[in-house]
């Protein structure tokens, strides 16, 4: 993973006015009625007391979300809205004849789908993309020189940018798929600077298209922040409804994007990990639509075009919301009580110093694109060809075929869906690659487990920091214990290592330690004045240790002493 061999590729499309995503938004208006009209057929498809019943739910838990969650990007009228669906349910969906209830439902659902369709699709400006794609390289390029140069003065920053993303795995073979079908990009979720990087490097360093990508609502509060992403290609997700109508209209918004061959990308994990873990479990939800999606395209009498899911993992020395996301999962796991930290990414003071701490401190971020493959977890080649576990050429129009033709069966293809999500979540953890702060964490937390074997997470993470030093000697002899399978991990195609794990013990500990959580104010590793290895927080620590979860490491540690990995502070 040298930085040296980083490759800019040249775009697959250079008409922006021919990107799947610009054609889709040049028909917005047909394709919010097609989304109506897919999302009414669904639930129409219920018999006509559970579309009722769908209809109160749906009322019931809007005026819960405009009373205990209302935000400022919410519709002026939301109330008056909820007020007259309510009040046409009573008057004409009870106790009355069958035939008006159907009528009235139909009504009711229409309108409600209209608000949500055009609350959720978004649109794609030309001009506003390439005013984007400038100055972002300008801000990037200019946090760079700044550490370099000073702040106004030009010189070799998107050199040093590109240097800094580092766009790894099967690039050639996805940017090979663009043309062979319809893209969808699952990647792993640590911060919500995510969106950004993913976009800005599949752009300018992958030489890909913009994709179809959800935002989260609460985005459009703010007014710079929502001019821009309103006309970049999201779609708004507001994650506080819950209800069946919104839900299913989110799906058919995904499902026909698929179909027009938009390239999309989302986040299978449905949220920003809170433990620091890489996901282990995913949303079946928006995944199931890709699998609906290739069986509508096949059932087409033109045989319609494959969809191809890749996985995308990222990995950041540090991840500016850590101590907010790991107090949410330990209040949630534990039910301890914490301080509830901030989560104040949205700042632009805490964008800006997150972005200067990445790229002008000698930290870099890895996107690591994981093997391609089909609805069903089958991997495909450069081609789009899917092939089984034994190498052999298979069609996945197979798999969709019943006496004899394609049909609809939503219980198989929720199956199919499970199959797809187990076959990303492997890839995901075979296609991590391991940089020096993760692989120091674990071990410095390991540490800590095996000294103190007596106590639970929370009596660990309860421990005083400011009374330990950590063993040099006992750190080197885990990182060494560590590297050696990481090794064979590797070699069997387990996992993926950055160059930094094959420098000696001493070198890596250094590296990792210096990249470790440095925008934190309490460090979860830092060497003191006296050059011994502590810690200010064993939380955070703890965040990052959690990335190399789910590997069995902790088994391949073995010390011949009793284990003395911290020592009291004189």
């Amino acid at each position: 993973m040298s930085q040296d061999k980083q490759t800019i590729y040249p775009h697959v499309f250079e008409e922006i006015d021919q990107w799947p995503i610009y054609l889709l938004s040049e028909d917005r208006k047909q394709f919010v009625q097609d989304i109506e009209d897919f999302t009414l057929q669904r639930l129409l498809n219920k018999s006509t007391n559970q579309v009722t019943d769908v209809i109160s739910e749906t009322i019931y838990l809007e005026r819960i979300r405009m009373k205990e969650e209302p935000w400022k990007v919410d519709p002026p009228n939301e109330r008056q809205f909820w007020s007259k669906i309510r009040k046409k349910l009573v008057k004409y969906s009870l106790d009355r004849p069958d035939a008006d209830i159907k009528s009235n439902n139909n009504e009711i659902l229409q309108q409600i789908i209209k608000r949500y369709a055009e609350e959720i699709v978004g649109t794609f400006r030309i001009k506003t993309f390439l005013f984007s794609r400038r100055f972002l390289t300008f801000f990037f390029n200019r946090l760079l020189q700044a550490k370099q140069r000073g702040f106004w003065r030009f010189g070799s920053g998107k050199k040093l940018l590109y240097q800094k993303l580092l766009v790894k795995g099967e690039v050639e073979k996805v940017r090979s798929l663009m043309k062979e079908g319809t893209v969808v990009i699952v990647p792993t979720h640590f911060s919500n600077l995510d969106s950004i990087l993913i976009g800005y490097a599949m752009d300018l360093i992958a030489g890909l298209p913009s994709f179809s990508y959800g935002a989260g609502l609460n985005l459009f509060n703010a007014g710079y922040i929502a001019y821009f992403i309103n006309r970049l290609g999201a779609y708004r997700v507001d994650r506080r409804k819950k209800n069946t109508i919104y839900l299913e209209t989110l799906k058919a918004m995904s499902n026909l994007s698929i179909q027009r061959g938009t390239n999309s990308l989302f986040f299978p994990g449905g949220t920003r990990s809170r433990s620091g873990e890489i996901e282990t479990k995913l949303k079946m939800g928006l995944l199931g639509t890709t699998v609906d999606a290739q069986r509508a395209m096949l059932q087409k009498e033109t045989g319609g075009k494959k969809v191809f899911i890749v996985p995308l993992v990222l990995s950041y020395h540090f991840v500016l919301e850590a101590p907010f996301l790991i107090e949410s999962y330990l209040r949630q796991i534990g039910k301890e009580r914490f301080i509830k930290s901030k989560d104040d990414f949205y700042s632009m003071g805490g964008l800006i110093r997150f972005v200067w701490t990445v790229l002008a401190q000698g930290n870099d971020i890895t996107l690591s694109f994981g093997q391609p493959m089909d609805v069903l977890g089958n991997p495909v080649d450069a081609s789009g060809n899917s092939f089984d576990q034994y190498g052999n050429l298979i069609e996945v129009r197979d798999y969709f075929v019943s006496n004899g033709k394609i049909n609809t069966d939503l219980q198989r293809e929720a199956e199919y869906t499970k199959m797809l999500a187990d076959k990303i979540v492997d890839r995901f953890y075979r296609d991590n690659i391991v940089l020096s702060s993760h692989l120091v964490a674990f071990a410095a937390f390991e540490i800590l487990k095996m000294e103190h074997e007596r106590l639970d997470l929370y009596g660990i993470l309860r421990l005083p920091t400011n009374e330990y030093v950590f063993s040099e000697d006992t750190l080197k002899e885990v990182v060494q214990q560590l590297q050696e399978r990481l090794f064979e991990m590797e070699s069997a195609g387990e996992i993926k290592l950055s160059d930094q794990i094959r420098l000696e013990p001493n070198g890596l500990i250094r590296d990792g330690i210096f990249k470790l959580g440095n925008f934190h104010v309490s460090k979860p590793l830092k060497y003191n004045k006296k050059g011994h290895i502590i810690s200010d927080n064993f939380i955070s620590l703890y965040y990052y240790h959690n990335r190399m979860e789910n590997y069995g490491l902790a088994d391949h540690i073995k010390l011949e002493n009793d284990v003395h990995g911290a020592i009291l502070v004189d």
